[in-house]
């Protein structure tokens, strides 16, 4: 069976393209382009090339590109940068936005930068209404992402980068899932800076970009010798930044392309889960969404316990909250959806490369699964769980056929954050208590190696009555103000 990967919002493989250009620069062309002898000639040209590239692929000048090592590190050279280049003063950001930049945004808060967080609506809509109204004096930075990592919201970055021209604000906008995937032009967005990564567009990983726009002050966040003009130094990631420029032509030149193609296989993942799986249900739907980001809920399960068992099926999905570490996604928390539907939130994410057939197959396997989680929570309730792990995904499946050939009632399920030092692939088997003694005499008999039996107290979490009545209030409070 082929794996299906379906996880493209956190990293897309290599394009066979990008791949083809690169290797040289490991084995061959290994000068640094920083070095002036004639031996770094290839690598300083391909360096030039990579960055006119890069910096086509969302309308800006080459010169206005530093290249970091990923997105994580652009925002935060972004955020850091240009707060301490204004020494003090205020920043706008929102509840939704990625760790790097509320930790960033956190982070000078502790400077004794002041920080607003704005909310967000249903949807996971920031109001550009709410950003100018929380403009003051001495408002120094707003940094707003452009599409949403977890549900695929494409946020107003254009009003919003309006109101910070308007205004005299320096602007980031965090185009990581964007780039390469949607439209982007740095002088329709009005942004100051951009940041983005090069392997959420099929290039390699350690290697990102920051678009710093001419005139926009930005302090260094890193000290060196003056690689990047002294913003980002340090000896340059040549493979990956030439595999970076690569993939951003590509990128650019199939976008529209890839972008319909996309949209086209999450939408029929979608109309098919809603078909299939009773409960289940679409955050941030009706909007406008990034091409390749689906976000679900589906009542009554964990959604790390689906993720697992897809997983078990050979298809990569991905889950934003972990009921076992009592966890629940910032952003979905932000939009106001209920604690149970956030646990069980998945997030599906294709890409070009996927096909229709692995679509179809990914609804059925998922609407098996959540139907045989339903069962073996009803069977189960909030008594006592014994959850099974094992040290490989061969002895995982060699333990699910077993107890299925003896009906022995059991679940696929993800192995719980407390039991996370074990070696061991992710999956785990949930049975019921009152089956554990059978259940581990069979495995025994059959020399299925295990690295553990562990108990745990409800499997699925369901609401409480004090939960529904709060939620019903705020469904009221909601539906008065619509």
């Amino acid at each position: 069976m082929r794996e299906i990967y379906l996880n493209h919002a956190d990293t897309a493989p290599l394009h066979p393209d990008v791949m083809g250009l690169i290797m040289p620069f490991f084995g061959y062309h290994y000068g640094t382009p920083g070095n002036p002898s004639c031996f770094s000639d290839t690598p300083r040209q391909a360096v030039r090339d990579a960055r006119e590239r890069v910096a086509r692929l969302i309308g800006a000048d080459a010169a206005e590109i530093v290249f970091t090592s990923g997105g994580t590190e652009a925002a935060n050279m972004a955020i850091l940068g240009a707060a301490r280049a204004r020494k003090s003063g205020h920043i706008i950001t929102s509840s939704v936005e990625q760790a790097c930049v509320l930790l960033s945004c956190r982070h000078l808060e502790e400077e004794g930068f002041r920080l607003t967080c704005l909310p967000v609506d249903a949807s996971g809509l920031v109001d550009p209404a709410a950003v100018e109204d929380a403009i003051r004096d001495d408002t120094i930075l707003i940094t707003i992402m452009h599409a949403n990592h977890e549900v695929g919201t494409l946020e107003p970055v254009r009003d919003i980068g309006r109101l910070a021209k308007r205004h005299g604000i320096t602007f980031h906008c965090d185009a990581v899932q964007s780039a390469g995937k949607l439209p982007i032009d740095v002088d329709v967005l009005q942004a100051d800076l951009v940041s983005f990564s090069s392997h959420m567009l099929y290039g390699p990983k350690g290697a990102g970009a920051l678009y710093v726009r001419k005139g926009t002050a930005i302090s260094p966040v890193f000290f060196g010798a003056g690689q990047e003009k002294g913003l980002r130094p340090g000896t340059l990631n040549v493979p990956s930044i030439v595999g970076f420029g690569k993939a951003c032509e590509i990128a650019g030149k199939d976008l529209e392309k890839n972008a319909l193609l996309t949209a086209s296989l999450r939408d029929a993942l979608e109309q098919s889960l809603l078909e299939r799986i009773p409960g289940a249900r679409v955050n941030a739907q009706g909007i406008s969404r990034a091409p390749h980001i689906l976000s679900m809920s589906f009542e009554g399960i964990q959604g790390d316990a689906l993720a697992a068992w897809l997983d078990f099926e050979g298809i990569t999905v991905d889950t934003s909250a972990s009921l076992f570490a009592r966890h629940p996604s910032h952003v979905l928390t932000a939009m106001g959806i209920p604690a149970d539907l956030a646990f069980s939130s998945v997030r599906f994410s294709p890409g070009w490369e996927n096909t229709s057939a692995q679509i179809v197959r990914t609804a059925h396997v998922a609407a098996d699964a959540v139907r045989m989680l339903r069962e073996f929570s009803r069977q189960v309730g909030d008594d006592e769980t014994c959850i099974v792990t094992f040290p490989d995904r061969k002895e995982a499946k060699l333990a699910v056929a077993s107890l299925g050939e003896k009906g022995i009632p059991f679940a696929v399920t993800a192995r719980p954050v407390e039991l996370s030092h074990l070696v061991g692939p992710r999956i785990a088997v949930a049975i019921a208590l009152s089956h554990e003694g059978r259940a581990g005499a069979l495995l025994g008999e059959r020399d299925i190696a295990m690295t553990g039996i562990h108990r745990l107290k409800g499997l699925s979490r369901q609401r409480t009555v004090q939960e529904e009545l709060f939620w019903e209030k705020v469904a009221k409070i909601r539906k008065g103000k619509d």
